[in-house]
């Protein structure tokens, strides 16, 4: 969906445009993501700041808007396109988002991202992850972020479709986005932009969730 193509009943698309811009750019989208997601952890009778949560990434086809600078080739997954790297706590919301070129690994988006959600969540002390982010990046988390990184492995004797501890929450995630028109492949020209949209995104569903929480109170 190109800007220019705003529905008929909203504002025009150059004013939009100028707002989504401006909140993108003093980060006041994910301000009010991660407001709503206390309020929702709280309603749900958590502790607005968590102390675990679940690490993947998901590679999208990336539209003709997007420059070879920001994107790229995922060689296990054959998409051209980028690839969007997400920390959820365990009830699915969304800690932390960053976008890259496809051909950039999981354990080097993770040490970056890791280290971005520690900083703004300062009781996380437990990340689930798959195999991808092996390796160094245990030793690096422990080290560095006090944090630790517990591989969740699929096992060699598993057939077929298997649903794996906590590694399903992140994949529902992901799901949401993929029922996103606007988030179906990467349509932002910038990375920043992209991030953005994944914020608004789960911005939008979180009073939904709210309401649920308080419907199942009574």
């Amino acid at each position: 969906m190109k800007w220019r193509a705003m529905p008929a009943d909203f504002p025009p698309w150059d004013r939009v445009y100028a707002f989504f811009r401006r909140w993108r750019d003093h980060a006041l989208v994910r301000e009010f993501h991660d407001r709503l997601r206390g309020r929702v952890r709280e309603e749900s009778g958590r502790d607005a700041e968590p102390t675990a949560g679940v690490i993947d990434s998901q590679s999208v086809k990336a539209d003709a808007v997007v420059g070879a600078d920001s994107r790229g080739f995922d060689g296990g997954k054959l998409i051209n396109g980028r690839k969007r790297h997400v920390v959820v706590d365990t009830l699915g919301l969304l800690l932390g988002v960053m976008v890259t070129a496809a051909d950039i690994g999981d354990r080097a988006a993770a040490k970056v991202l890791l280290e971005r959600v520690t900083d703004a969540h300062h009781r996380l002390e437990l990340v689930w992850a798959d195999g991808g982010y092996t390796g160094s990046l245990v030793k690096h988390c422990l080290a560095a972020l006090a944090l630790v990184l517990a591989i969740v492995k699929r096992s060699e004797a598993m057939r077929g479709f298997v649903v794996l501890p906590k590694r399903w929450i992140v994949e529902r995630l992901f799901a949401h986005l993929m029922r996103s028109r606007r988030l179906v492949r990467d349509f932002e020209r910038s990375t920043s932009s992209a991030e953005a949209m994944i914020y608004w995104s789960m911005t939008m569903i979180m009073p939904r969730r709210l309401a649920r929480s308080r419907s199942a109170r009574g």
